[in-house]
């Protein structure tokens, strides 16, 4: 997507006012937007177009947003009373995400000195309702945010959803190269490639692992220089990495992957991928340093061919992203159930992203123990303690399912000087039994997406914007309760594509 991401910013009004109260309302609306732009708090820029007040202009915007590539959705405000017919044929062609603003200018009444031209002019009150009405009539998806627009956490709340609008613009036109086929026998990666591309817009192809061996063997000794010095600066690099060490050639041979990669992916306009250790083709290690580092800078990744959680990484990252806080791959490997409170450790064979770390990461050399390959070079860490999201994506046949955990990222009980790879341990909430048992009803896969980046309401925002169950487990969070939404939502879900 060329540039920084926008939001254009629409106000409804109608010709019954004249043009002089039509000046006000733009001036007013021009006003709004500008304190949603001047709050600090908004990731995308906020445009604002010309007051709309006939239904030919609002089929005109809308389809001007729809075929501009920068425009990841629309803000609509009715500053005074717009009448809704003339918004239903550009609701209708509207395809960008939609978050219906319910605001005035003043925040406080100026109670001494109201009169009817005041309540004519401000009376979103009144026409908000009116275009509330025409979008649940014609049953459009969109968000509806209630506040003054002045208020920090209303711009926060619309950041949110701006940042699900963003991810779902980088998931449409998202490209991703699958290196090798799925795992053999596993099934919770597989899934409907032709239904995600229709769902999500991500294209999702395979090409041969010789294909990037040709990439990877035709690498330059002099950028294996600049990329293993950076390495050196950017790490605390193990001793027999290091220049002159033992196992100094395997680091070189790193770089080399990851510079070959990084040329495939640029090249074929990949956004992310997937690897997988049963073909690894010629390949002399399983790529891991290259796959923490590209994520890192935001591709997504999946290991074992899992292309969907690649895809869903990819959009979670372009959700965070000038947050500075982190999203990675992750898997749920095996639970603490006690002494003390329950959590799980998780990690990967060796990707997992260091956006996530808490310290600067240690770069090491160990065996991975399948693969049949050389010993692979890793960053070694410990993820950064705080809340976070845990999410995957699963295919369920009839539609794809989104399942989120809410979790608390802490520290390791002991240190772990035998785990040579990078790791998260946290807390699920509301506990580890609850979501354990949740997560398995709901089919929910084993590789996942951690973010600390972004909130279980811009979740909402996003699976609402592509369409696609979302169940998430909080802390208010009961099995029972959880199976009654499983039910409730598979009801929903086949009666709403039995209608479509």
């Amino acid at each position: 997507m060329p540039g920084k991401p926008q939001i254009w910013f629409l106000t409804g009004s109608q010709h019954l006012y004249g043009p002089e109260t039509l000046d006000q309302v733009a001036a007013q609306s021009q006003q709004i937007q500008r304190m949603l732009s001047d709050s600090g708090r908004i990731s995308t820029e906020i445009v604002w177009k010309p007051v709309l007040t006939d239904s030919a202009a609002i089929r005109a915007v809308m389809q001007e947003a729809n075929n501009d590539p920068s425009c990841v959705g629309v803000i609509a405000w009715m500053h005074t009373f717009s009448p809704a017919k003339m918004w239903i044929t550009g609701l209708d062609l509207l395809r960008k995400p939609l978050l219906h603003l319910h605001t005035q200018l003043n925040e406080a009444l100026p109670w001494s000195t109201i009169d009817m031209d005041f309540m004519n002019l401000n009376q979103a009150a009144h026409g908000d309702r009116e275009f509330a009405y025409i979008q649940t009539r014609i049953g459009v998806a969109r968000k509806t945010v209630a506040g003054h627009a002045s208020d920090p956490h209303l711009a926060e709340r619309i950041d949110g959803w701006a940042r699900a609008a963003a991810g779902v613009a980088h998931l449409r036109s998202l490209k991703l190269a699958r290196f090798g086929d799925n795992m053999r026998d596993v099934a919770v990666t597989e899934g409907d490639k032709v239904e995600a591309e229709l769902r999500f817009g991500v294209s999702v192809n395979t090409y041969g692992v010789n294909d990037l061996v040709e990439k990877v063997d035709a690498v330059a000794d002099a950028d294996i220089d600049l990329l293993v010095a950076d390495y050196a600066e950017t790490y605390r690099l193990a001793a027999e990495l290091a220049r002159g060490g033992e196992r100094h050639d395997s680091l070189r041979y790193a770089a080399r992957i990851e510079i070959g990669l990084r040329s495939f992916l640029d090249e074929g306009g990949f956004g992310a991928f997937t690897t997988n250790f049963q073909d690894l083709g010629g390949l002399r290690q399983l790529p891991g340093l290259a796959v923490q580092r590209l994520m890192a800078d935001g591709y997504g990744f999946g290991g074992e061919g899992d292309w969907k959680t690649s895809a869903l990484l990819a959009a979670v990252k372009a959700m965070g992203t000038g947050t500075g806080r982190g999203t990675s791959f992750m898997e749920d490997y095996t639970y603490h159930f006690g002494p003390g409170t329950p959590k799980i450790l998780g990690a990967h064979m060796l990707e997992v992203c260091p956006t996530i770390a808490a310290d600067q990461p240690s770069c090491e050399i160990h065996p991975l123990g399948i693969g049949d390959r050389e010993d692979p070079v890793r960053l070694v860490f410990d993820a950064t303690p705080g809340p976070a999201v845990v999410i995957g994506l699963a295919d369920l046949g009839d539609r794809f399912r989104l399942v989120a955990n809410e979790v608390t990222v802490v520290p390791p009980d002991e240190p772990l000087p035998n785990l040579p790879v990078a790791r998260a341990v946290w807390q699920p909430a509301p506990s580890l039994s609850t979501s354990a048992e949740c997560w398995l009803t709901a089919g929910g896969p084993h590789h996942t997406v951690m973010t600390h980046a972004v909130g279980a309401e811009t979740l909402r925002d996003f699976a609402t914007m592509a369409a696609t169950e979302l169940v998430l487990i909080d802390a208010d969070t009961t099995p029972a309760s959880f199976l009654d939404r499983l039910r409730w939502n598979s009801a929903y879900h086949r009666l709403a594509n039995g209608i479509n």
